[in-house]
């Protein structure tokens, strides 16, 4: 389940507007909701979980963290407003901290036991800017610098603030006020030069330089598609350079010099299960130190592990029935210069500096080695020292039959000896795979001194707490200011205590100023300067200079009329219309406007329905007590009213079923109560007959004349309709009555 953070700079310098008109703000915003569209139509996207983070202060800037839902995320998504400072390097601690709020409570970073590639929780954080100087409370500063306090627990254990499956991406917007007239060059995005992308290469990111909508939507797709599972890692070269191949002597330059594939830093897939869906692996790679029983802590470990690889060639090794773990590598120079050998034969060792206990090279857990179809590399993971362990295993099942004698066994725990204790637990895993599980004891220890778990388990607590309390506040608003505080500047001397400050006023204005005897720097101490209510609106007939300047002459207008009206009660300080326009993105938020009002009274009547929420319609009405004109069901169906009721039970569905008329307008001049049919009475009676009769009697004149005053076109059709239904039912009841009372 792959986590994506969005950091959007939420500066004020976001409000700045492109040639397009949109402000850079608004392009953030649109740009995280295509990058959604985009990803969504990948199969595996559904396992995505999306968070949103912007440069308020925490745990305000929180604004969609790991309990909030996708609707959450996108009404706090378009609710973003660009009223802050660029504290781009507060705000990446802050993503960094959410991310790694819950990894010592699961156990993913697995500390001191080795690093596991198939325990990892991939984030992609992308950060969206407009690359401008970064801006806090203490100053302006040129470089990107986060913080090294942080409540979190367990961030000590980490030299980095990041994890080694967590990357940085910066979309830089830099799409200028005014529309270019040179044509946009073609081809990939440049980086960008800002703060940030030091800090994204060191994740195993990069930044964009975005300069039009065309190269952002570009700079999208490319970023869908490096949604990968996978963890980073440090590839250096150690030893000297491979022979060269007998075909490229010619080719090779006669110095040799550092090349890029020397040392790279890049990606290796970690591909799920297409089964379970979660990776699987056996072996894990080793920690830089040896563990040591006697130390009280751990030394800390960097994000990234440092994996050194030598280029002599050597075969590489499998045995049957001994697991391995297998990773692609991303393409870089590395994967490029071992492809452009063709020897997928042959293969380098990789290592980790420290990790045995009298070696600094320590001993190879793997080896580098390109595909047979030479279209990719692949890092294999093995058993620590590999090349000791596994013909000893071969020996094991080949010639001893699984009946080890007394001289392999000293073999096999002399191994035992140079390999990490933290190996122990996925050696005996394998051995159990191949069918020898008695061969290592069961008291064997992990490597770990009991003050170490005790601390890890006082840590993961701490992890649980903090996470708890975090998740609590999130979602909480920023409470208002009460004010700017004035503050003391210090001893410094004063523009106007300086001794030449009159005879330079006394220049500028001819006259000489009359200044007080003794000025007091801590006058104002503690004094508030009260803060603009932008939910307040001004009182413009008060203060004229409250009135903008395209509203002059319409204030003018508005103010006339109130002074020559009449009626006191009638004052309005806006027009009908102003009073009622409300920007399209806030008309459907009838919700917070009902909050907003005040409480209606009570119903003095409880048993009376409430009315609907109409939204202007007049036309819609509750379908319950409906009047329903016998015409109109001769219009939409057959007639069953005419029966008797005991003749309804023959129907499948039951009664009759009731349709309203298509339109109120067709029932102008009628307000009645329909008549009901006794259910005693087998029959209509004469009265009901006559009285049914009369009454389409006197709708029939008006139906007429409404079509003779009507025009030609769909309304005529309609009212002849009408007529000849009110002629048939007349017919009917004739029928009726002469059948029953004749």
């Amino acid at each position: 389940m792959p986590v994506l953070l969005f950091l959007i700079d939420t500066s004020a310098s976001m409000n700045q507007r492109t040639h397009l008109g949109t402000t850079y703000l608004d392009i953030a915003k649109g740009a995280v909701e295509t990058f959604m569209k985009l990803r969504g139509r990948d199969p595996a996207s559904r396992g995505d979980r999306y968070m949103l983070v912007n440069f308020e202060d925490v745990p305000f800037g929180i604004k969609a963290g790991w309990k909030e839902s996708h609707a959450t995320f996108m009404t706090e998504l378009r609710n973003l407003q660009a009223t802050g400072l660029t504290t781009i390097g507060q705000s990446l601690r802050t993503a960094f901290d959410l991310l790694n709020l819950n990894r010592l409570v699961t156990g993913i970073d697995n500390y001191g036991q080795g690093r596991n590639p198939f325990f990892l929780e991939p984030a992609i954080i992308i950060t969206i800017s407009d690359g401008n100087k970064l801006t806090s409370s203490s100053g302006v500063q040129d470089e990107l610098h986060l913080p090294l306090t942080t409540p979190l627990p367990g961030s000590e254990l980490t030299k980095e603030p990041f994890r080694w499956d967590q990357r940085l991406f910066a979309l830089v917007l830099r799409i200028p006020g005014n529309a270019s007239v040179e044509p946009e060059p073609l081809g990939g995005v440049p980086p960008d030069d800002s703060p940030i992308t030091p800090m994204c290469e060191v994740t195993g990111g990069r930044s964009y330089s975005v300069f039009s909508q065309r190269m952002l939507n570009q700079c999208l797709e490319s970023l869908v598609q490096k949604i990968q599972s996978g963890v980073v890692i440090n590839f250096e070269k150690t030893g000297p350079d491979p022979p060269p191949l007998e075909e490229s002597l010619c080719f090779l330059p006669l110095t040799s010099s550092v090349q890029p594939w020397h040392c790279c830093h890049k990606l290796i897939y970690v591909r799920p299960n297409p089964k379970t869906g979660v990776p699987i692996g056996h072996w894990p790679i080793p920690e830089a130190f040896w563990p040591d029983q006697n130390s009280p802590t751990l030394p800390p470990r960097s994000a990234h592990p440092h994996v050194r690889f030598s280029c002599l060639d050597a075969e590489p090794m499998v045995i049957d029935k001994v697991p391995f773990d297998k990773y692609e590598l991303e393409p870089s120079p590395l994967t490029q210069y071992i492809l452009e050998r063709k020897s997928p034969h042959t293969c380098w060792q990789v290592f980790v500096c420290n990790s045995a206990k009298y070696s600094d090279l320590g001993q190879p857990f793997g080896y580098l080695k390109a595909s047979t179809a030479l279209n990719c590399v692949n890092l294999f993971v093995m058993p620590y020292n590999y090349p000791v362990l596994l013909p000893l295993l071969d020996d094991l099942i080949k010639v001893h039959k699984f009946k080890p004698t007394i001289k392999w066994r000293q073999s096999f725990e002399n191994y035992l000896k140079t390999m990490p204790p933290y190996y122990i637990g996925s050696l005996r895993k394998a051995l159990r795979i191949m069918g020898a599980p008695n061969l290592l004891a069961d008291n064997m220890e992990y490597g770990l001194s009991y003050s170490v778990v005790s601390y890890l388990k006082k840590l993961s607590q701490q992890s649980k707490i903090e996470y708890d309390r975090l998740i609590a506040l999130i979602g909480k608003k920023l409470p208002p200011e009460a004010g700017i505080k004035v503050r003391w500047r210090g001893g410094g001397i004063s523009l106007a205590q300086r001794r030449d400050f009159i005879q330079q006023l006394q220049s500028l204005t001819g006259e000489a100023p009359a200044l007080p005897m003794e000025l007091n720097p801590k006058e104002f101490q503690g004094f508030h300067l009260a803060l603009l209510n932008k939910g307040l609106k001004p009182q413009s007939f008060r203060n004229p200079y409250d009135i903008p300047r395209s509203h002059l002459l319409d204030q003018l207008s508005r103010m006339r009329r109130n002074l020559l009206n009449t009626s006191v009660c009638n004052l309005r300080g806006q027009d009908s219309d102003q009073l009622h326009s409300v920007p399209i993105a806030q008309m459907g938020n009838y919700q917070d406007f009902l909050k907003a009002a005040p409480q209606p009274l009570r119903d003095a009547d409880p048993e009376q329905p409430k009315r609907l929420h109409t939204f202007g319609n007049p036309f819609k009405l509750d379908k319950k007590g409906m009047m329903i004109d016998e015409a109109d069901e001769f219009v939409t169906g057959p007639q069953n009213k005419g029966k008797r009721p005991g003749d309804s039970n023959n129907m499948p569905g039951g009664g009759p079923k009731r349709r309203r008329c298509m339109s109120p307008l067709l029932r102008l001049g009628r307000a009645y109560t329909p008549p009901v049919t006794p259910p005693a009475s087998p029959r209509p009676t004469a009265g009901e007959i006559c009285i049914e009769t009369m009454r389409h009697v006197f709708c029939l004149p008006f139906y007429l004349a409404l079509t003779i005053a009507s025009p030609t076109g769909l309304w005529t059709t309609v009212l002849k309709l009408r007529v000849w239904c009110h002629i048939v039912v007349l017919i009917k009841h004739t029928l009726l009555y002469h059948l029953f009372y004749s």
